[in-house]
């Protein structure tokens, strides 16, 4: 029999933080054969924050990018995706980017990011923009609140203790999604882009909607919000209702073209829509991020083609490292003179866009010294080595050319 074990390890870090790592393994048994434990696949870690605005310890959890702590890549920051209702998404969530963003099976849809995990105290008083009016008195309206935290407290500590870049994605469920889509209409945010996965717009009727949209600027439109709805049914056509009604209003108050897209999911339900759903939305945010190495010709059109990207995310996204390295190395591979010329422009992009990359300058020294430039060559190596001392082949590569 086989099965799947999930345990939470704490280690105390000191008297205000606490990490847990959480291990993800699996045992396998065969008969009347004992199981063994044989290894860790670790998958975050998780920490504790005591919050002034809240008034509260908040705890939250933490995935790295595969590449995070490999040798050679401490010069690299990345976006953070900051994750609603942690509990329920952070497993699934990090499995998705790491395999999207990293290369399993050649798949790169998008950039490598950290994610952020919080998990849930009170949601009904966090998410809820807006206080709900009941017979009974209830905690309801917090929601602006629980953003100060956000980007107040946990953010700025967050940026404090990784290597994190100023893009910032807010995925939100059902409460969370409802919270999602008042964050992006707020004229101010930390947030760039939003994933809003059928969000509870029960107390979002046509006045209150109208009121919303008609105190929303131009800041909206300068971030991208992709929006999910789910078939739940006769008993679920007027949130569905309502998703429509705002994304069309959005797309019609947008002087350009809209940075958004509304997605119905005609199978999923409200509890099934989140996995499918983020898969769409992140893959959607970061459209033509995954362009193959095989479609590119020039430096020219690669730089265009993210600086498209670039434009419609309002953020500057280079051409990713590893891709501009693969096209350079298959222009090399293809023994064409004027193609191996084309490879040297590929490798001095990279020196540019990434010039504490170790890596970036040991390729171009590959480049110079397959087009028999000797010197150029050793002058790269030596730059690559500077960098990370550690890198055996430049300095192998060195003392050949020098000794040749």
């Amino acid at each position: 029999m086989a099965f799947l074990a999930l345990t939470l390890r704490r280690t105390e870090i000191n008297n205000m933080s606490k990490k847990i790592l959480v291990p993800l393994f699996f045992l396998l048994g065969f008969g009347g054969a004992h199981s063994q434990e044989t290894g860790q696949i670790v998958i975050g870690t998780t920490h504790i924050i005591h919050s002034d605005v809240l008034d509260e310890d908040r705890e939250y959890w933490v995935g790295l990018p595969e590449s995070y702590g490999e040798e050679g890549t401490l010069y690299r920051r990345y976006p953070v995706l900051l994750v609603l209702d942690g509990s329920a998404h952070f497993r699934s969530i990090t499995g998705m980017v790491n395999y999207m963003s990293y290369g399993y099976n050649g798949n790169i849809r998008i950039p490598e990011m950290i994610v952020v995990a919080i998990k849930n105290v009170n949601r009904r008083r966090d998410f809820t923009p807006d206080k709900i009016i009941t017979t009974r008195t209830n905690d309801s309206g917090g929601g602006d609140r629980f953003l100060n935290f956000l980007e107040d407290e946990l953010i700025p500590e967050i940026d404090q203790n990784y290597r994190t870049d100023p893009y910032r994605i807010l995925f939100g469920h059902s409460l969370g999604g409802l919270l999602a889509t008042h964050a992006y209409m707020k004229e101010e945010t930390l947030f760039n882009a939003f994933i809003a996965v059928d969000p509870s717009f029960g107390t979002w009727d046509a006045q209150t909607m109208d009121q919303k949209l008609d105190s929303l600027t131009e800041n909206s439109f300068r971030r991208y919000i992709y929006l999910a709805t789910a078939n739940w049914g006769k008993r679920n056509i007027r949130n569905r209702d309502r998703h429509v009604r705002l994304y069309e209003a959005l797309n019609s108050k947008c002087e350009g073209e809209f940075p958004g897209k509304l997605e119905y999911f005609e199978d999923e339900n409200h509890g099934s829509v989140p996995t499918i759903a983020f898969y769409n939305g992140i893959s959607a945010i970061f459209a033509g991020y995954g362009i193959s190495y095989r479609d590119i010709e020039s430096t020219a059109q690669l730089v265009q083609h993210f600086q498209t990207i670039s434009h419609r995310l309002s953020w500057d996204f280079k051409p990713p490292e590893y891709l501009v390295n693969r096209v350079g190395y298959s222009m090399l591979q293809s023994r064409e003179e004027e193609a191996e010329k084309k490879a040297v422009a590929f490798f001095l992009l990279n020196t540019e866009n990434f010039p504490n990359s170790s890596n970036a300058f040991d390729s171009l020294g590959e480049a110079y010294e397959m087009l028999g430039k000797k010197e150029e060559a050793i002058d790269n190596y030596k730059k690559s080595l500077q960098l990370n001392p550690a890198n055996n082949h430049a300095q192998m590569k060195i003392e050949s050319l020098e000794n040749d």
